[in-house]
């Protein structure tokens, strides 16, 4: 980035605190735009982090630093013995936030919770396509619509959902992003006024920070919410930098112009931890980086194929140019550090020769593909140029000719979806809740497909398995369904498994409060600036 760039981008921090410089603000460097401000229509973390994180709570919430849950804006809940029928008690008198166009007339109550779930999952609710082509993309990967069987208002302050069969992972499902509680009142009255869009663009919650104002690809404002139900947060202001290149990241946090930043580049973490104005937080990542082909697309409908294409592959090369020392070879679709995790399973060796003669085998010659390469640093793939230029020169070894595509992050993440989608992506994902099946289920199961399955891949075995684990009670009767699953992802293989990484949060020594999670969120609740 040159000189006058740089000026323009901080000057953009400047004129964003602006008024706010009197009062207690605190800069995040973030690493990209959200896709809108309604966490049920998305996946991504960045969005997450600018949208359900701070403007909105869950029923359940996840303990800082943790994937234990604990009250949210439900006060406590009851499982039925047959753990069929889940009832919430609502915490009393939790307040929304307001903006120019709207000011609630009334608390949280249970007509707020039945929308938030029942827009998402019930086709004949008006609120279901405010967004053209609203996939609800979370709930239904989570076979959400087929698991719940309704969801009722008991009384004012209780809502109970019925299920269709047990389902293990519900406290921590409701706990989650796409789960965010919204504000009936505030669709009841953009409805009115047919302005819905104003609904993912100026959003209504009960978070411990209100929203301002977003200045797409460079600036998003918060202020602390006075009436947030858990207190006011000790910082007054908000501020999201966003900053696509993690070395101009870098340079603002030295500078002093961000508190925190997203994603160092991991070559430059040495020299982020022995600067004596910062710390680093680091910690294994919940998290996996995949290259994942469109296995509804000859020739990558053929396993054999995708694993000739998996060894072409040479791993130990891309560990060492895109992770630097941050990450590890991963082999399983699951991270090391989550139970169920099939450590038996033995990854794709590199081996150019053998994968040559594998497609010739198959029939496939003069292969020409495509391979995806997101414009964001991610926790699980900081650099995916840079692995896509590795991959793409592993693939010429074989005789395949791949050519690099990319797209703004919005709109990568979208066009990766589609099912007749050419060649293979290259995505990864974080635990949201801590459970395996947010990661087998939502990104290889049938439901899936269409959306955050990029790789397409519906296998019937694979999916009976991990439709039977979310039905037992235990712990260990669900691992050892997820370890069979495990095994035929292997041999399908409709990913590579690129790697693990550590990820590292360097902040301003001045920072405290701030407590890294294991689901990769950036949270800021709590956190305060010291003089």
């Amino acid at each position: 980035m040159g000189l006058t760039k740089k000026l323009l981008a901080a000057t953009a921090i400047v004129l964003a605190l602006g008024s706010a410089a009197s009062a207690k603000t605190f800069v995040f460097c973030s690493e990209g735009s959200p896709e809108g401000f309604d966490p049920g229509l998305y996946t991504a973390g960045t969005t997450f982090d600018a949208s359900a994180h701070p403007v909105y709570n869950r029923l359940a919430e996840f303990k800082k630093g943790t994937t234990e849950t604990e009250p949210g804006l439900a006060e406590s809940w009851e499982v039925s013995s047959d753990g069929l029928q889940y009832t919430f008690k609502l915490r009393p008198g939790v307040k929304f936030h307001s903006n120019a166009n709207f000011t609630p007339t009334r608390d949280m109550n249970a007509d707020d919770v039945v929308f938030s779930f029942d827009r998402q999952g019930n086709t004949q609710n008006p609120w279901h396509q405010y967004v053209s082509g609203a996939s609800w993309e979370y709930y239904a990967s989570m076979s959400m619509p087929e698991i719940v069987k309704s969801i009722e208002k008991v009384d004012d302050m209780t809502v109970r959902f019925t299920l269709n069969e047990p389902y293990a992972p519900f406290i921590a499902n409701v706990a989650m992003p796409f789960a965010s509680i919204v504000s009936k009142e505030y669709a009841d009255k953009l409805a009115e006024s047919n302005n819905q869009a104003q609904f993912n663009q100026a959003p209504i919650g009960t978070g411990p920070f209100q929203f301002v104002a977003y200045q797409p690809d460079a600036v998003i404002r918060y202020q602390a919410f006075a009436d947030y139900w858990a207190g006011k947060q000790p910082i007054d202001d908000l501020v999201f930098a966003i900053t696509k290149e993690a070395s101009v990241r870098q340079q603002r946090l030295a500078a002093g112009e961000c508190h925190l930043m997203a994603y160092p580049n991991p070559a430059d973490v040495p020299a982020l931890q022995q600067n004596a104005d910062l710390k680093v937080d680091e910690q294994e990542g919940l998290n996996v980086g995949y290259f994942a082909y469109n296995t509804k697309m000859a020739p990558f409908d053929k396993p054999e194929v995708r694993r000739a294409l998996n060894m072409a592959i040479d791993k130990d090369a891309i560990i060492e140019a895109v992770y630097q020392g941050a990450g590890e070879k991963a082999k399983a679709p699951i991270p090391p550090t989550m139970w169920s995790y099939n450590d038996q399973l033995k990854d794709d060796p590199y081996d150019p020769e053998a994968a040559k003669k594998m497609l010739e085998e198959a029939g496939v010659s003069n292969l020409s593909m495509k391979i995806w390469a997101m414009p964001v640093s991610r926790p699980y793939n900081p650099n995916a140029a840079r692995m896509a230029e590795l991959i793409q020169a592993d693939f010429a070894k074989v005789g395949v000719t791949a050519e690099i595509v990319s797209y703004e992050w919005g709109e990568y993440l979208e066009r990766s979806k589609a099912e007749d989608r050419d060649g293979a992506v290259l995505l990864g994902w974080t635990g949201d809740n801590g459970d395996p099946d947010n990661f087998l289920a939502v990104l290889l199961g049938c439901d899936g497909v269409g959306g955050a399955n990029r790789a397409q891949w519906c296998n019937e075995d694979f999916n009976k398995l991990v439709q039977e684990a979310k039905t037992k009670s235990t712990q260990e009767e669900r691992a050892k369904l997820y370890e069979q699953a495990q095994v035929i992802f292997k041999e399908q293989a409709p990913w590579a498994t690129i790697a693990h990484s550590v990820v590292y949060v360097p902040m301003r020594k001045n920072v405290t409060g701030f407590v890294q999670s294991p689901l990769g969120d950036y949270t800021f609740d709590g956190v305060d600036i010291t003089e």
